[in-house]
């Protein structure tokens, strides 16, 4: 017996550089090993346009997870950490959101983080993020681009990175959304 196919496949990363951060995602989502979308869009602005996130994993969970994000994005007056410690503690003790299957990355002008249903809210010291299928892929590309090609800003830096997981990751492909928001200095 073998398990049922789910929905899987995503790329997302989250670049700071300069006075920019920058969140893009790809398009594709895959069941099983069969591509059912190619264009979809896994990155939001919230809170009137001053927070990016974006969603690995169910989409289904992931939405449901955005939604309590911004609860509690509302709730904590903006503040991006404060709504992200309150998502994942509730995702950790709610009986019902423990089974969720999904990782959020959240930035603002200041705070990059990713949240998840184990208690988890890492906020990575280069201010980097890849989650999903490809995430590793698109931060060690990003992580070297912004070591090496000064030339490039976060969203140049986004879009390549991005562009070199969809060359290597089956369920990535190329086509790709970026958002941007002024970062704090």
């Amino acid at each position: 017996m073998h398990e049922p196919a789910c929905f899987r496949a995503t790329t997302i990363l989250s670049v700071r550089k300069g006075d920019r951060v920058a969140m893009g995602g790809d398009g594709q989502v895959t069941l099983g090993d069969t591509v059912w979308k190619a264009d979809a869009h896994k990155v939001r602005a919230l809170a009137g346009g001053k927070v990016l996130a974006g969603f690995a994993g169910s989409a289904a969970d992931a939405f449901a997870l955005l939604e309590r994000f911004e609860g509690k994005l509302a709730e904590a007056s903006g503040r991006v950490r404060k709504a992200a410690v309150e998502l994942a503690k509730e995702w950790r003790t709610d009986r019902a959101l423990r089974r969720l299957e999904a990782l959020i990355a959240v930035v603002d002008a200041d705070v990059s983080l990713i949240v998840s249903g184990s208690g988890d809210v890492i906020e990575p010291e280069d201010g980097v993020i890849g989650i999903g299928s490809g995430g590793a892929y698109a931060s060690a590309a990003a992580k070297a681009l912004l070591a090496h090609a000064d030339h490039l800003d976060a969203e140049a830096v986004v879009r390549e990175a991005l562009g070199i997981a969809a060359r290597i990751c089956i369920y990535t492909n190329e086509r790709i959304d970026v958002l941007t928001l002024e970062a704090s200095s």
